[in-house]
């Protein structure tokens, strides 16, 4: 039986992470998860959807259950659900796909979840500002400086989560295998380069 692997994709906001994946994707013949994480740790614990929504890529907080909506016996707040709950839900739900099957998976934590996966490739994506700044003008359609503070926030708000997750340095080049410039090589270039290191990896 061929071995399973797991890419996983973390990336600055406009690096273009997201299209590398859809990329590896088409090459490789696997899924690719991104938000789909969301639904399928929804499904999975029978919480809805939105919780996972307002939790996504936030470090530890208490979320409203709402009505209707049944909790867990290690919860403390009643009424309330803890993020790191949400976070242990949704790393159940990234294992549970990665053995289903090979594929690949961006953001939260995904790597670090799947650190003693045997198949496991982990990358981040980075880009030149000026390029995330332009991607993310042409997909939002706001302005250059809104552009710029939402990178900002938006980079603060995933370090802080994967540093608290991990207890990694998200974007440090010594947590992931391979980190790569989306500017310099392309996301032809770059989906090149990954399919020749899985194949490596792969022995």
């Amino acid at each position: 039986m061929e071995q399973k692997f797991v890419i996983t994709i973390g990336r600055q906001l406009g690096a273009g992470g997201l299209l590398l994946a859809e990329e590896l994707g088409r090459r490789l013949g696997v899924p690719v998860y991104n938000k789909e994480l969301i639904n399928e740790a929804a499904r999975s614990s029978g919480l809805s959807p939105e919780l996972f929504e307002k939790a996504d890529e936030h470090q530890s907080n208490i979320t409203p259950l709402g009505t209707g909506i049944w909790g867990f016996g290690s919860l403390t707040t009643p009424g309330y659900i803890n993020n790191d709950t949400l976070f242990e839900l949704q790393s159940k739900a990234i294992e549970e796909l990665a053995e289903r099957g090979s594929c690949i998976i961006v953001g939260r934590c995904a790597d670090y979840v799947l650190r003693e996966h045997p198949g496991l490739l982990s990358l981040f994506v980075t880009a030149d500002e000026e390029d995330r700044v332009a991607r993310l003008v042409g997909k939002c359609g706001k302005c250059e400086k809104e552009c710029r503070a939402t990178i900002a926030a938006t980079e603060r708000r995933r370090s802080s989560y994967y540093n608290y997750y991990t207890f990694k340095t998200w974007g440090a080049a010594e947590s992931y295998d391979l980190s790569l410039n989306l500017s310099l090589f392309g996301v032809e270039g770059c989906a090149d380069i990954v399919v020749a290191a899985l194949k490596h990896r792969r022995g």
